[in-house]
């Protein structure tokens, strides 16, 4: 299983497929390298690196003190260290598109460009709010039967979804066993982000701005409650000529493998180096 170590010592995996140029993901935040699986057929043709961030996935679980931004870009550029990258093109989901934006002013120069997956500078409080009810919570329902159906009937922001995805979803990222469903990243990681709420928010347009002269896109769900309105039409107004769209029947966040998204990503990767 391929794995490095992080700066700290803590074992973080990833997997790396293809040739070419290089693209990494980085998924959301309680989530891992298999949330790309439904769009990897897009990137066939170049380098397709996926990360797990410490504490999610197959990477170790380190403490909750650790489990913040700064110490994930840092486990980025150990990773591009590790693999001898000069560069790689991010395409980052949620918490991956905000370790996008830390690396722009810490180590611009070894983005390529990034792909930002329904996140930007600033974040909505309905959104936030979802993700501290949730975050570090085994899910009340007890099977991946009763997962799947309430996915399908009641998760915000989504239709027209065929049950099959949502099963693909849930078998992804939770554990059943005799006790139920378990989530499949440390619980620790709850800790973490509650203790991050605790401090001011910064101002993350000046590291949006840091990303000038890099091939940007943006895919944003339309019915998103983390990405606004306002903030897509403010990051298009700084940067005209990022590639963006919005993501009909799609709330936080999309899976990737809608036509539009693929359009986005084919248009993206066009203007990579």
């Amino acid at each position: 299983m391929p794995e490095f170590f992080a700066p700290d010592g803590a074992r973080i995996h990833y997997t790396d497929d293809g040739v070419g140029m290089p693209v990494l993901a980085l998924a959301g935040l309680t989530r891992n390298g298999s949330d790309f699986d439904y769009v990897a057929p897009q990137f066939s043709a170049k380098r397709f690196i996926r990360m797990d961030y410490r504490g999610r996935g197959s990477s170790q679980w380190s403490g909750a003190e650790t489990y913040t931004i700064p110490n994930e870009a840092a486990d980025v550029l150990a990773l591009l260290d590790h693999l001898k990258l000069d560069q790689v093109a991010i395409l980052g989901t949620s918490r991956g598109g905000l370790i996008a934006l830390l690396l722009a002013v810490l180590a611009k120069d070894r983005l390529s460009g990034v792909c930002f997956v329904d996140i930007g500078p600033e974040l909505g409080s309905a959104g936030l709010d979802t993700i501290k009810d949730y975050i570090g919570k085994n899910p009340s329902q007890k099977t991946y039967d009763e997962a799947v159906e309430m996915r399908s009937k009641l998760l915000a922001g989504f239709e027209n979804v065929p049950e099959s995805r949502w099963r693909e979803e849930v078998e992804r990222h939770y554990i059943e066993n005799e006790n139920g469903l378990e989530i499949n990243y440390d619980p620790a990681l709850r800790d973490a982000v509650i203790a991050a709420g605790t401090q001011p928010i910064p101002d993350l347009w000046p590291l949006f701005d840091a990303l000038d002269g890099l091939p940007l896109a943006l895919i944003r769900g339309a019915n998103s409650d983390l990405l606004s309105i306002e903030t897509r039409d403010e990051m298009v107004r700084r940067r005209p000529d990022m590639i963006q769209a919005d993501i009909p029947d799609r709330g936080h966040v999309p899976f990737l493998d809608e036509p539009t998204s693929k359009e986005v990503l084919n248009a993206w990767l066009k203007l990579l180096p």
